[in-house]
């Protein structure tokens, strides 16, 4: 008696798998296709995903020093970016915030905190902030003597925001308080002694050196806007190089390295870059 529902309730339970079945099956095979067609984008667009690709982390950081409209449309739509930090070489790292606080740019800074930058005390003593940068010193004793971003100390911050276009009478008297605290401690900017240069012995290190067959395997020595001879990619600006001792330097506040020239018969043939783990020597070309 019961036999013709069981029939119908059988009949029913298969043509509902079948119908998931005939629903699924496309799906599967659709999701299948446009995940292969994302990763094979993802192969072609950027090895290292899912780490945000460096070239993005690297305009971020440098147009943070000065270019507010292209970074808002940076980061307006990825806000994650405004905490980037970047390696310009041998280990000079530099947040966002940090580009924009050796610079005295506030309007980034204040910018890039609205969207999650981390401001740290080189970015308080920038603003002015009096309080919380000297509050800070009490909490941990010699953090003044800390260098930023290129070697740049805490003080030159102070005195960058202290001169920085647009702040107002307030602003300005609060930078000029902490300025005159800082000078006071004798040690927020503290700084090795480097060696000055003559134009014409800055001339002799100027070229492209290769140490390698790719096309990037070598550096470019330039004359920088601060016409100090600075060490980047070939055909590339790069940091400044600081004259330690008779041709040898060390890169933009970095200390583990040092970088060498050789000389014949008073010509630059070769640098060579010496780090804690690797000896590269590049010859001019």
């Amino acid at each position: 008696m019961h036999e013709p529902f069981l029939s119908s309730r059988r009949a029913v339970v298969k043509s509902s798998i079948f119908g998931m079945l005939l629903v699924s099956i496309p799906n599967i095979v659709f999701s299948r296709t446009i995940a292969t067609k994302k990763a094979e984008q993802l192969t072609d667009a950027y090895s290292r995903y899912p780490s945000i690709d460096d070239s993005i982390v690297a305009e971020v950081v440098g147009v943070s020093h000065f270019n507010l409209p292209r970074l808002k449309e940076l980061v307006d739509k990825r806000p994650e970016l405004a905490r980037a930090t970047w390696d310009w070489a041998f280990g000079d790292w530099e947040t966002a915030i940090g580009a924009a606080s050796h610079v005295a740019r506030r309007d980034i800074a204040m910018y890039l905190m609205s969207k999650g930058a981390r401001p740290d005390i080189f970015t308080f003593a920038m603003l002015g902030a009096f309080d919380a940068v000297k509050n800070m010193i009490a909490s941990q004793p010699g953090i003044q003597t800390i260098k930023g971003p290129h070697g740049i100390s805490l003080l030159q911050h102070a005195k960058n925001g202290l001169a920085a276009d647009g702040i107002t009478p307030s602003e300005k008297e609060n930078s000029a308080k902490l300025v005159s605290y800082l000078e006071g401690l004798g040690n927020a900017d503290v700084s090795e002694k480097y060696l000055d240069m003559e134009d014409t012995d800055k001339n002799k290190y100027l070229g492209d050196y290769k140490y390698g067959e790719g096309p990037m395997d070598g550096f470019s020595i330039k004359l920088n806007m601060r016409k100090m001879i600075s060490l980047g990619k070939p055909g590339k600006f790069g940091g400044a190089l600081y004259k330690k001792s008779n041709n040898v330097f060390i890169y933009n506040g970095t200390t583990s390295i040092e970088i060498t020239f050789a000389f014949e018969n008073d010509k630059v043939v070769s640098l060579t870059v010496h780090e804690p783990d690797l000896t590269i020597t590049a010859r001019k070309i």
